[in-house]
């Protein structure tokens, strides 16, 4: 079972998505303890400095779809 999950859907114009994509990165810049604004509410994250990454790119139905994953453990290293 997953301790939390968030997921949100919605339509978006290239500078909006661009956007939301900036906010995220400068999140990732600081580390840390991260607030994103998510719709109508933040987010807080703890971030560590190294992060597993992947990147997926899928063609086809008319469609391009790109999905950009950022994992990492919700414990720091040597943490009991």
């Amino acid at each position: 079972m997953k301790d939390l999950k968030f997921e949100q859907k919605s339509f978006l114009s290239r500078l909006e998505a661009a956007d939301q994509l900036s906010a995220l990165a400068e999140a990732l810049r600081h580390g840390g303890n991260a607030e994103l604004e998510l719709g109508p509410g933040k987010m807080s994250l703890r971030v560590p400095d190294e992060l597993r990454t992947e990147i997926e790119v899928e063609v086809g139905d008319g469609e391009i779809e790109m999905e950009i994953e950022l994992k990492w453990p919700t414990r720091q290293a040597g943490a009991a």
